[in-house]
């Protein structure tokens, strides 16, 4: 923003002295003002060039945080597994145990032995005694291990998706500084377009100024020199440059069409979003059940629960000036279904469900 106050007031800076100094200076000639529009469009290329850089980064880390999203899903469910080991292994142990206990394996086998003498049947149930023991030991640790891996590995994920988030948030300033800059120095070109084209016709006006001039003065030399057949020679050829020098009207204005609009396949993918009403938001998710901004989006165009897209991928659809139900609304991290009347259905961030909203400020509409 610092740098947007500084480029406005350099701007106003510029214009006050224009201001200032029109009534003493002369006005800038048609090949200055080319100059300073050749020097613009430069300047532009390369702003545009930063921004492609910084698109690509931010591509690039929508991609990464979809990746870190999927990783964090699976280390949970890996989590839950080793739970769900746990709870199977502590009802074998006491089934072990319990089968000890009835089958005289324990205290009772011990005395039965001790008083029937028979030593070596009392270091067997002993030797397996201590093995069930020893195997349980070595399962609960195995059990151990296992989580304190899997809990390290989600915090290390976690960690990672927050400096990703505020990357992308870095970026996304970068991203809205720099186009606003793009769209200044696109006016400036624009403004510089209709000085030009002003200046162009004042030296067209000036040049059929002076060609009217000079050809006065031949007709009037040629009257007093020539008779009174020459002037109507004359009357003729003024007729002729008369009809000669209004030309060029206005030409066949191009208009870019939208993309055809279908209202089938716009109600289905409208159908498709508001079905997954309701359902969580989770990072690089893509259904059934959780789904990230472009995971939905994804569903409602093609019914697939797979990763067909991604927000920077959308934005490269064809843009349309006259959004229907089923248009994507995009702008950069960050996309969902329109559904009409200035509302979409999207999913917002973590913590939150797909929902109807209004539409954001800063997106387009592409069709897909």
């Amino acid at each position: 923003m610092r740098f947007k106050k500084i480029h406005s007031a350099f701007i106003a800076a510029v214009l006050t002295c224009s201001l200032t100094v029109t009534p003493v200076f002369a006005e800038p000639t048609q090949s200055e003002l080319e100059d300073q529009k050749a020097n613009a469009q430069s300047e532009l290329a390369t702003l545009q060039s930063d921004l492609d850089v910084l698109a690509s980064k931010i591509s690039e880390l929508e991609n990464q945080l979809i990746q870190t999203g999927e990783e964090i899903a699976q280390a949970e469910k890996d989590l839950a597994a080793a739970e769900k080991k746990k709870e199977e292994q502590y009802d074998a142990m006491k089934l072990r145990i319990k089968y000890m206990y009835e089958s005289g394996s324990g205290t009772a086998t011990m005395e039965k032995v001790m008083t029937s003498g028979d030593i070596s049947d009392m270091l067997s149930q002993a030797e397996y005694s201590q093995q069930v023991h020893e195997y349980d030991r070595e399962q609960l640790q195995e059990y151990a291990n296992t989580v304190a891996e899997i809990e390290d590995l989600q915090t290390k994920l976690e960690q990672e998706m927050a400096s990703l988030k505020e990357n992308e948030a870095e970026y996304q300033e970068q991203q809205a500084v720099l186009t606003e800059t793009i769209a200044d120095k696109q006016d400036e070109i624009s403004n510089l377009d209709e000085m030009i084209q002003e200046a162009a016709r004042k030296a067209e006006e000036e040049r059929k100024a002076a060609e009217e001039a000079a050809r006065r003065q031949q007709e009037e030399a040629s009257r007093a020199a020539a008779q009174a057949s020459s002037g109507n020679s004359d009357n003729s050829s003024n007729s002729s440059n008369s009809s000669g020098s209004s030309s060029g009207g206005s030409s066949g204005s191009s208009s870019s069409s939208n993309p055809p609009y279908n209202a089938s396949t716009g109600n289905a993918i409208v159908d498709r979003a508001y079905s997954k009403l309701g359902c969580a938001y989770v990072w690089g998710a893509t259904g059934p059940d959780t789904f990230d901004c472009s995971g939905l989006v994804g569903y409602a165009v093609s019914g697939s629960y797979s990763r067909v897209c991604t927000s920077s991928s959308l934005a490269g659809l064809p843009s349309v000036s006259d959004p229907q139900p089923g248009d994507i609304c995009v702008k950069s991290g960050h996309c969902g279904i329109y559904i009409g009347n200035g509302m979409m259905i999207h999913a917002p961030t973590t913590g939150d469900v797909v929902k109807v909203a209004p539409v954001q400020s800063g997106m387009w509409y592409v069709r897909w």
